[in-house]
């Protein structure tokens, strides 16, 4: 075998030395940092949306002011234990009023009631741990006033078995909307087109009710 060869083999031995080394690294530095991320993930998750606006809006019937449109006065959602605002909204409109109220199905189906104004509004369901899963505006409304009736599969299917009169089932002026786990939060909208309709968003944001009704 020739000087050359042989300088290439001892090169290929070399370099695979150093490939295994970084693999071998890779591997434990993988390994670790899903060690950490699973000791982590109780932490994290008691601190998520669910968990912060529960806080203040468990025992709350109307829903509770998050974010002024252009202005303060709401209360900021933050980890005690960081200091910095949690990011309950991934981005921020200054036109828009947000008021927000959680829910447990454990308690019973939750009854939300909005009652309409001259400004727009909306209301979003956010399930925990899955993101928001139903969304109405107030175009929706029937002769100004939206409801709507948020429960789990089994009260559902309780509350048809439960029902004998048809025609009060189907003249309804309620909606039923089925929600994929039992926690999560209601976010209320209203939009502030003028500085001088804030406090009229607020107050359109604050007047929606959330309350637990018997299973």
């Amino acid at each position: 075998m020739s000087r050359r060869a042989v300088r290439i083999l001892d090169s290929l031995r070399r370099n695979a030395g150093k490939l295994v080394l970084a693999t071998i690294c890779g591997l434990l530095l993988a390994g670790m940092t899903h060690i950490v991320a699973i000791i982590a993930m109780p932490r994290l998750t008691e601190r998520d949306a669910f968990a912060l606006l529960a806080e203040r809006t468990g025992t709350a019937e109307n829903a509770v002011l998050v974010v002024p449109a252009r202005g303060e006065g709401a209360f900021a959602l933050e980890a005690p234990t960081q200091g910095e605002p949690a990011r309950f909204m991934p981005s921020r409109d200054p036109a828009v009023a947000v008021a927000a109220c959680a829910y447990d199905l454990a308690e019973g189906p939750l009854r939300v009631t909005m009652r309409t104004g001259d400004l727009f509004q909306s209301i979003a369901l956010h399930a925990r741990g899955t993101g928001a899963f139903y969304a109405i505006t107030d175009r929706a409304a029937v002769r100004g006033r939206l409801d709507l009736l948020v429960l789990t599969r089994a009260q559902l299917d309780a509350r048809i078995a439960a029902e004998t009169d048809v025609v009060d089932a189907a003249s309804r002026d309620y909606i039923r909307v089925v929600a994929p786990a039992s926690e999560g939060f209601v976010s209320v909208r209203a939009l502030a087109a003028f500085p001088s309709q804030q406090r009229q968003a607020a107050a359109l944001a604050t007047s929606v009710t959330c309350v637990s009704e018997p299973p």
